[in-house]
């Protein structure tokens, strides 16, 4: 038959052989013909793939090239690029430049994850340093770019940001305006229909924040207001999307004060954040209670610049090491359980993917 997956197999079986298909090989096999290409793309191929506990988790980065000193200009802000880890097998990959922007990514953007999909939003423009209102979205499998709508005003920067891949919507809220006003205004784009909607305020104004989504809600971190820079505040806010409001305003949220940029969701839906400890800087984990407790100490040669992802049973660490040109990065596996001599382990960067990330989000596939 013309729609077999596999002549001679039946359908069910066809479908037990393709999605054991690992990710780097979908290129070749969405080659082979139209039914393959067509079967790897639908939603059907990869809740097979997630019920058959086949789905690996991938961290996605926006990261600048790598150039030798000697070839890049002195005043030339860099060039960010798409760039993916995939923590199982250690395997790093180049993805396909964005059309017509051949001066990379915009500085500063965001970046989520909703689903098969990754969506840039934002960010500043590498020529002119002017405030944009892009949005790119970029789909895993056919690994094809297509442009957004772009994000209401006003324009904004240093805005928080996450993905949900239930509701197929990316979240913005807070940053800062052109006259570097601190901002409340909260927006969601839904990323199938290519639309963005208003959501109410949020109680305070929130530049540098920090977004997540978890347990059904849109979490706001950290920030500050305009009449006090870079006074960061350990307050939370929390969007509720079923009831489509904002909850009261959570005091002392956070551990500790402008580190909301470390701030994760493990797992289990808790989080996990950087400070600095009584001697060396360490990873919390969020108790039941709001109180937060010590996982481990941070290597040592993690320097500055710290960032944090987290997926079912791990999480990925990396900051600018020794030469602050160069980033290093480790895995933590949560696995083992916590306080069991959880450890570092430190994760091979050629020298490529070695330049600095300015954001990354986690997915699986």
């Amino acid at each position: 038959m013309e729609d077999e997956l596999l002549p001679r197999l039946p359908q069910e079986i066809a479908c037990e052989c393709l999605i054991r298909v690992p990710f780097h090989a979908f290129p070749t096999v969405r080659a082979v013909c139209k039914n393959w290409m067509h079967h790897l793309e639908s939603p059907c191929f990869h809740r097979l793939r997630r019920s058959a506990g086949l789905a690996r988790p991938f961290v996605a980065l926006v990261q600048s090239e790598s150039i030798p000193p000697q070839q890049q200009p002195s005043l030339a802000p860099p060039v960010f690029r798409l760039s993916l880890f995939e923590p199982a097998t250690g395997a790093w990959t180049s993805l396909p430049p964005t059309p017509g922007r051949s001066h990379g990514l915009p500085l500063s953007c965001r970046l989520a994850a909703v689903g098969r999909e990754l969506v840039v939003v934002g960010g500043l423009d590498r020529r002119s340093w002017a405030f944009t209102d892009d949005v790119h979205v970029f789909d895993v499998v056919s690994r094809v770019w297509r442009r957004g709508a772009p994000m209401p005003g006003p324009r904004r920067s240093s805005f928080a940001c996450a993905g949900s891949e239930e509701r197929r919507m990316v979240f913005v809220a807070g940053g800062h305006d052109e006259r570097k006003n601190a901002l409340r205004s909260t927006l969601a784009y839904n990323v199938a229909a290519d639309a963005w909607v208003r959501l109410p305020d949020m109680a305070r104004e929130r530049d540098e924040c920090r977004g997540l989504f978890a347990r059904g809600a849109f979490r706001v971190l950290g920030g500050f207001p305009t009449a006090a820079q870079a006074q960061y505040s350990r307050t939370a806010e929390a969007f509720d999307v079923a009831s489509w409001r904002w909850g009261d305003v959570e005091e002392g949220k956070l551990a500790e004060a402008g580190y909301q940029r470390t701030c994760v969701v493990s797992g289990d839906g808790r989080m996990c954040m950087c400070r600095q400890g009584e001697e060396k800087m360490e990873v919390l984990l969020e108790e039941g209670d709001g109180a937060w407790r010590p996982l481990a100490h941070l290597p040592g040669d993690v320097k500055a610049s710290l960032q944090m992802v987290a997926w079912e049973g791990g999480l990925m660490l990396w900051g600018a090491g020794d030469n602050s040109r160069a980033q290093v990065a480790y895995i933590m596996d949560l696995k083992g359980g916590e306080g069991k001599g959880l450890m570092w382990r430190k994760v091979e960067m050629p020298k490529r993917f070695s330049g600095y990330a300015q954001t990354a989000c986690c997915f699986e596939m």
